[in-house]
């Protein structure tokens, strides 16, 4: 544990003096307090409360930008140290090489921890101030927190098996930036428009719903969508997701699935990549 620590520590300092991800983790907190200062504002006479409205904005902000973070601190985590000649001289210590993966792991998820807390932690003061949440009001702002965060492992995991996967660092950033496109951009757009095309012949519920959850990002926003009732009136999916068959136990464990997958195909890689 003193070893995971260690490792843990020293990729924190360096994530944080990183510019581009502090630049990032700025523009994260600007973004949150935006969206809930717009979404404390007076909703007229429609019956939704700003705090639903205000986790609908920040759980689309997420889907952009935490994965984002998450790719920038993790696609050269090994291949940099690899190309740097610092992997084996770490190698070198009193530690094994699955240390060295979740030492890792552990520091940029507290990085990622350390901006969520502060970009949403701010914005919940000023839902706190101006508007009057309810106590799933508030449930459900704490949920999107933490889901954001596992959304965030998710992808330090991907870009880990990215790191390990590849020889050079500017093939790994390449990389990442796909990643990125297809699961936050390209997936959705070719799904609606295999649906569009299909016409409801061969695609139906059950199935576009599984097909949904072949992308992390989709079953964040599921989650965070559907979980809540207040949430997901709002949204205008109310019942969609449990007609579909996706509880919240589900989606859930799918989202634990996408961190362990990547991360244990990462420690299968590492342990027999040759220095």
């Amino acid at each position: 544990m003193k070893m995971l620590w260690i490792l843990a520590k020293k990729e924190l300092r360096d994530g944080l003096r990183n510019r581009w991800i502090a630049a990032a983790i700025i523009v994260l907190g600007t973004l949150a307090l935006a969206l809930s200062l717009l979404g404390s504002a007076p909703t007229g006479s429609v019956k939704v409360s700003a705090m639903d409205i205000s986790i609908i904005s920040l759980a689309s902000l997420s889907v952009y930008l935490i994965p984002l973070i998450a790719l920038m601190l993790s696609f050269d985590a090994l291949v940099g140290e690899f190309e740097r000649g610092t992997m084996m001289l770490l190698l070198t210590y009193p530690v094994t090489r699955w240390q060295v993966i979740i030492g890792k792991f552990i520091g940029h998820v507290l990085i990622l921890f350390i901006a969520i807390f502060a970009g949403y932690g701010g914005a919940m003061i000023i839902l706190t101030v101006f508007t009057d949440a309810s106590l799933d009001g508030w449930q459900a702002y704490l949920s999107m927190m933490t889901s954001s965060l596992v959304l965030g492992a998710i992808f330090i995991a991907l870009g880990y098996l990215v790191s390990v996967l590849v020889k050079e660092r500017a093939t790994a950033a390449g990389t990442a930036i796909g990643l990125w496109l297809v699961f936050v951009v390209l997936y959705d757009l070719i799904l609606f428009g295999v649906l569009l095309a299909d016409e409801g012949q061969l695609i139906g519920q059950q199935l576009f719903s599984a097909l949904m959850l072949f992308s992390p990002t989709d079953t964040y926003r599921i989650l965070n969508l559907s979980m809540f009732e207040g949430i997901s009136h709002a949204a205008g999916i109310a019942g969609i997701a449990s007609e579909a068959g996706m509880s919240t136990t589900l989606l859930i464990s799918v989202l634990l699935f996408w961190v362990i997958a990547p991360l244990s195909v990462t420690l299968f890689v590492f342990q027999r990549k040759e220095l």
